[in-house]
């Protein structure tokens, strides 16, 4: 079975045990309603192996023979070589008496290595987006790896929030790389300075959705039928719509703005001699408002559409990494490598065998709740490699950015030498006289 008729078991399982309405369970499918009924009459005769189509893993009886692919390819490397995809259909039709479709021919020689020899691809129809009537509808997502301090220090990626309709420039942070700890520090900049916009542009990294055809891992899973990730659950829980841009071009507002960034920036860094990510971010807070007050436009519309966090909201509770767990008989919960006790509570009673959320919040803390009470907090350990298992942005959250790199020892520095009657010398001059037995 594929992740997809495992995932419509999970759904039809729920519906059928009453947990799902029929409608439901159709929209988390994508299904009509008509077709989850026969899935859910063979699901309940057949089991979970009805589910799969009953062609899966047989062959085509119109699939192209092994001789005849043989004789194709052989034709192409060899007497008709040179030939481009259509003219060589051409060639084997009229001279060898082979009738191919050109995309069954197309497919046949990519799979054996053979690419055309010209290539000829129409030019895209792009049209400019009008940007959006008012302020807060729409923000503009993305991130840009780039020399920022140069030779100074280490190579970061400045994330950015841009509005559509002024091209403020909302929020911004300096990174290590562009991960989901940067975009949830990003988002809580965000929401809690402007509040929740309407809808975010971005790209379709793995960060905002899973990729089609591969599994996330399994601290990364949650608890949920959708292929969401932690920030795209995130926006889900703010109600902020999410929609994945087809190509840079869709998201110009923000990639535009990377262009003055690596102009601008990149001096205001290097006058201010900064040498770390700390500093660049303190130097990128001077800089947000001076930038707005040069580049910004007004919206077309008035007043704003940015929406306030709903009261009782703990924002720094939704920007974080969750995971689901299950209290294990002595009352631990294993977070990648760490072990987390649980305290003792009063009378004896305990919580093993109950599902658990553990949350790593953006300042380094765990914490263990169960249905809204918090049962223990805790710190991250300093050791990144602790929290192998976890993602590497949640790893890297209490670490602190690198030092720049200094030049590596010269031949003449003392770690380069040699000890005369050490074990190492001595073994270097048995060498010697192995292979120069006269100079020894």
């Amino acid at each position: 079975m594929t992740s997809s008729d495992q995932q419509r078991a999970i759904v039809l399982m729920r519906q059928l045990a009453g947990e799902l309405t029929l409608g439901e369970a159709a929209e988390l499918m994508k299904l009509s309603e008509r077709h989850v009924r026969r899935l859910a009459a063979r699901f309940h005769d057949g089991g979970p192996a009805a589910l799969v189509h009953g062609n899966r893993g047989r062959t085509s009886p119109r699939r192209v023979t092994d001789e005849l692919r043989a004789r194709v390819i052989e034709l192409a490397r060899g007497r008709y070589d040179g030939a481009n995809d259509c003219h060589l259909r051409d060639l084997l039709e009229d001279r060898e008496g082979i009738r191919l479709a050109r995309v069954t021919l197309r497919r046949l020689l990519r799979e054996a290595g053979l690419a055309s020899p010209r290539r000829r691809r129409a030019p895209k129809h792009r049209s400019r987006r009008e940007r959006m009537p008012q302020v807060g509808l729409l923000v503009q997502l993305d991130g840009s790896d780039h020399a920022w301090l140069e030779a100074r220090g280490p190579r970061l990626t400045l994330l950015a929030a841009v509005d559509d309709a002024s091209g403020t420039l909302v929020a911004a942070t300096f990174r290590d790389e562009e991960d989901a700890a940067g975009y949830f520090e990003l988002l809580l900049a965000l929401v809690t300075g402007q509040g929740l916009p309407v809808a975010v542009y971005r790209d379709r990294a793995g960060t905002f959705e899973q990729p089609a055809g591969k599994q996330l891992p399994p601290e990364l899973r949650i608890a949920d039928t959708r292929r969401l990730t932690q920030v795209g659950r995130a926006l889900d829980e703010l109600g902020i719509r999410s929609i994945a841009a087809r190509s840079p071009q869709a998201k110009g507002r923000v990639e535009r703005g990377f262009g003055t960034h690596q102009d601008r920036l990149v001096t205001e860094l290097r006058l201010a001699g900064v040498v770390d990510r700390a500093g660049a971010n303190r130097v990128l807070a001077e800089y947000l408002p001076r930038h707005n007050t040069r580049f910004a436009v007004a919206p077309v519309a008035r007043g704003a559409a940015w929406r306030a966090l709903p009261e009782g909201l703990d924002a720094e509770a939704v920007l974080c990494f969750r995971y689901a767990r299950v209290v294990a008989n002595d009352h631990t919960v294993r977070v990648g490598g760490l072990v987390l006790q649980l305290p003792a509570l009063p009378k004896g009673r305990g919580y093993a065998g109950r599902r658990v959320e553990v949350q790593l919040r953006l300042d380094g803390r765990l914490l263990v709740l169960h249905q809204g009470e918090c049962l223990l907090v805790s710190h991250a350990p300093q050791d990144p490699a602790r929290l192998r298992s976890l993602t590497s942005a949640a790893a890297r959250l209490t670490r602190p950015s690198p030092a720049p790199l200094g030049y590596p020892p010269g031949p003449a520095h003392p770690w380069r030498r040699v000890a005369r009657g050490t074990k190492l010398d001595r073994i270097r001059q048995q060498e010697r006289r192995v292979t120069d037995p006269l100079n020894s």
